[in-house]
């Protein structure tokens, strides 16, 4: 993780070392965006070309979703054990309660796979935030929640362009309708604005902000906590240690809703894609 910059007074304790605490003459460590960069663990940064901890944590999220149901799904049972029965609730979860109560399931039952597969996935990356030595979320990095947008993006710019072929989707692009009267030019604009431009940018942006904005947090107390540990400090410090606790419980609860959110989304571009213009 890159530092920040060494203070030009040597009597000064650096921010960032562990034995900083209160009442000890130097300041708090707070986080910041150096909390978020990481040097390479293989290559060279400079080259671009290097592999660091959000691309290995990025790896082994994928490798633990594919293994876990290559496992439950193996060997299926008509009566099926702990480990399918898990699988098989999650995936039909998502299957039921988000593709078909979204698109319906004679369309939907073809984007059901896509849609499992990036709502675990995502939720595996936020999940890194609370795991032990991990203890980041993948998605902080923005262009990891980029990169999915950007598939879903394709997904339904195609579809609605094979749909409804260029005037039709031009139209459903636009929010063609002729019975706004004068109003429908500046409309259209703005409809043609939000959704070719602003649409991807906001589905990348709300999982991203929301990762972002619970790691810091969470850096924030856990920081507080040890940095306390001196002095009258100590009182403060079990409080600070009693919100680090609250904010994983809560942190846990956002990482599972962004996950739903993301891929509630997915669906409903999907839909709108395949939905007739009128």
């Amino acid at each position: 993780m890159k530092e920040p910059a060494v203070s030009a007074d040597p009597t000064q304790v650096l921010a960032f070392e562990t034995d900083c605490h209160i009442f000890d003459g130097c300041g708090f460590p707070a986080p910041g965006l150096h909390s978020f960069l990481f040097e390479p663990l293989w290559g060279d940064a400079d080259s671009n070309l290097y592999f660091n901890k959000p691309m290995l944590l990025a790896l082994l999220g994928s490798i633990i979703i594919v293994g876990f149901f290559w496992a439950a799904f193996r060997k299926p049972k008509i009566v099926p054990g702990k480990l399918q029965m898990v699988a098989e609730t999650g995936y039909d979860f998502i299957r039921r309660g988000i593709v078909y109560e979204t698109i319906g399931k004679r369309e939907g039952e073809k984007y059901v796979p896509l849609v499992v597969s990036l709502f675990f996935f995502v939720w595996m990356m936020n999940l890194w935030s609370i795991i032990p030595v991990a203890q980041f979320p993948v998605t902080a990095i923005i262009a990891y929640p980029a990169v999915l947008a950007i598939i879903v993006y394709i997904l339904w710019v195609s579809l609605t362009f094979k749909r409804h072929g260029f005037v039709g989707a031009f139209k459903n692009f636009t929010g063609y309708d002729k019975s706004l009267g004068p109003v429908l030019p500046l409309a259209m604009t703005i409809e043609f604005f939000s959704n070719l431009l602003v649409r991807p940018f906001t589905h990348a942006v709300r999982l991203f902000a929301n990762m972002f904005a619970g790691h810091t947090l969470l850096l924030l107390f856990t920081i507080a906590s040890w940095y306390l540990l001196n002095g009258i400090g100590f009182a403060y410090a079990g409080v600070s240690f009693v919100m680090t606790i609250v904010m994983t419980a809560f942190e846990l609860f956002i990482q599972a809703l962004q996950a739903y959110v993301f891929v509630l989304l997915t669906c409903t571009y999907i839909q709108g894609a395949l939905a007739k213009h009128h």
